[in-house]
């Protein structure tokens, strides 16, 4: 923990699934919207691959040449089902409290999105005071390719003039942006991926909520 901490200026953190608990709402969005288009993919599948843009996503689970053909079709009708259930999502355990310590601490919180920027402004007002707190916010609207790509981690490095930075993320393709990017990544449980495949990719700490890793800061 020392070591990876130590002298950080910057935290770059993920939204979905990290500030705001929101993946599984994700993936039923995205059920329903291949259904409309009159095809049937199964949750876990879907499931592994949130995190990822819009851009990809399609293609990971369905397909090329569903891509091709309604591809943004698809993508049109996930938002849709997502506002329709934008009432089952909510703020992460501590999330608010973890910008709020690293803020304290005079850390400069820089977000980092895949999703559009109109989702993200939405999601964000979720995490009480969060949107009054971050350095800068980087969204999927800002690059050409959204995560695994480092591009947004990138791009929120150098918003900032990052020194040293980490990464705070939910999901394998967090992990492996981060290391793209050349910065270390702590994960968290709240997207519903396991801490093997987390560690696997890479990550160098796994807590379980937001706040689980404010209090370990706070005893750091």
């Amino acid at each position: 923990m020392t070591e990876v901490l130590s002298g950080i200026d910057t935290v770059v953190v993920d939204l979905d699934g990290t500030l705001v608990d929101s993946n599984y709402v994700h993936v039923l969005a995205w059920r329903e919207a291949f259904r409309d288009v009159g095809l049937d993919v199964a949750s876990h599948r879907i499931h592994r691959v949130i995190g990822v843009g819009g851009d990809q996503l399609v293609e990971r689970v369905a397909g090329e040449a569903v891509e091709r053909n309604v591809g943004d079709e698809v993508r049109r009708r996930h938002q849709v089902h997502l506002t329709e259930r934008v009432g089952l999502v909510s703020a992460t355990d501590g999330a608010g409290d973890l910008i709020q310590l690293l803020r304290d601490r005079g850390v400069r919180v820089v977000l980092a999105s895949s999703s559009e920027r109109e989702v993200t402004d939405r999601f964000l007002d979720l995490v009480e005071g969060a949107s009054g707190m971050l350095t800068a916010s980087i969204t999927g609207d800002d690059v050409s390719r959204s995560k695994p790509h480092p591009d947004l981690i990138e791009v929120a490095l150098e918003e900032v003039e990052a020194g040293k930075a980490v990464v705070v993320g939910d999901t394998v393709w967090d992990v492996e942006a981060a290391t793209a990017a050349r910065v270390p990544c702590i994960a968290l449980l709240t997207g519903g991926i396991p801490e093997r495949d987390l560690r696997e990719a890479g990550a160098v700490m796994v807590f379980e909520t937001p706040r689980d890793l404010a209090e370990t800061l706070r005893d750091a």
